[in-house]
């Protein structure tokens, strides 16, 4: 069940070297907006293929008197980026990295090849009909960090929503360009919670304020958590329609949970039937049932990041020209996974 909802992730990632200025007066901060993209850029990573677009990433406050900032990287969109939409990305968990597994590993345009010592250009990136953003939320995921320590224990899917509307609102008069364009918000798993409420917070404020309209067209969520109860109790019948556990395994699950929505684990006898869909799946990939694990008798199934790809991660961004580029200040990086203590 582990496997099922949650990835246990711990990446060496490299941080994007930012100096914000704060500047007062208002001809300060208009030049500061007008500089911003200069400031944030990124000209080059290690092993990086050419590529035709522009990458920028840093930090954006979003409580100043607490200390607390939210990381981005943010890739243009490869072909016609004054014509694409800004895409925001948010990865679930909850406590998973967007920047260690959503950019680096699924959707961005760069992926670790297979020394650990160069990137490749990933030819699926969203990047190709997006302009496409990825946030490091909430505060203690991945680089995105506090100078309150009490803001890591006040963590929740309110404070996250609003966090990271404060730093879309800051992003977007850095990056004034993009308010205009059409708005969409993507992510997987326990983002099926962070998008919808940050959607609808965004619908309600533009309601109320002109001044600070976000062009917000739509969401997406894929394989998302909605609602505990009810998302275990579709994924234990899920595996019964689909042959993966018995009638009588299915039956004594039913019986044994009650899929309660605030903590359906929470019974001894549920935990223990609920241990034989992990049993059942063994080899069998969770999140693509038909799909064949083994492609020649060398390969070996493997449901999450095998071992050696962790290595080759590790390896590329643990480089001192990594580190020597990119890399400011390291904050925590939180393993993600149901058993984070974010949520």
């Amino acid at each position: 069940m582990a496997a099922y909802l949650g990835v246990w992730i711990s990446l060496a990632l490299c941080m994007i070297t930012v100096n914000f200025q704060y500047i007062d007066g208002q001809n300060a901060w208009q030049s500061e907006k007008k500089d911003a993209a200069s400031k944030h850029l990124v000209t080059n990573l290690p092993g990086q293929p050419k590529v035709e677009f522009n990458q920028y990433a840093g930090y954006v406050t979003v409580h100043e008197e607490h200390g607390r900032a939210l990381f981005y990287w943010f890739f243009e969109a490869a072909l016609l980026k004054e014509e694409k939409p800004l895409v925001l990305w948010l990865n679930g968990g909850p406590g998973c990295s967007s920047v260690g597994y959503g950019a680096t590993q699924e959707i961005g345009p760069f992926l670790v090849d297979g020394n650990g010592t160069d990137l490749i250009f990933n030819k699926y990136s969203w990047n190709q009909e997006a302009n496409l953003l990825f946030v490091e939320s909430p505060v203690g995921v991945g680089f995105s960090y506090s100078n309150t320590s009490s803001d890591y224990n006040m963590l929740g899917d309110n404070i996250t929503a609003s966090d990271t509307y404060t730093f879309l609102q800051n992003w977007l008069n850095r990056f004034p360009e993009y308010r205009r364009h059409d708005f969409y918000i993507a992510g997987e798993s326990y983002a099926g919670k962070y998008v919808p409420e940050l959607a609808e917070l965004i619908y309600d404020l533009n309601n109320a304020s002109t001044d600070t309209h976000i062009n917000l067209k739509g969401f997406m969520v894929g394989n998302p958590e909605t609602h505990d109860g009810h998302d275990l109790e579709g994924f234990v019948d899920y595996a019964w329609s689909h042959a993966i556990v018995s009638d009588e395994t299915h039956r004594m699950i039913k019986k044994n949970c009650d899929f309660h929505p605030n903590d359906p684990w929470s019974d001894q006898n549920c935990r223990a039937t609920l241990m034989e869909i992990e049993k059942q799946y063994n080899e069998i990939d969770i999140f693509s049932l038909y799909t064949p694990t083994c492609v020649h008798k060398n390969s070996s199934p493997a449901n999450t990041m095998s071992e050696a790809k962790k290595t080759q991660i590790f390896n590329y961004y643990g480089t001192f020209q990594c580190l020597q580029s990119l890399v400011s200040r390291l904050h925590l990086i939180y393993k993600c996974g149901m058993a984070s203590s974010i949520a």
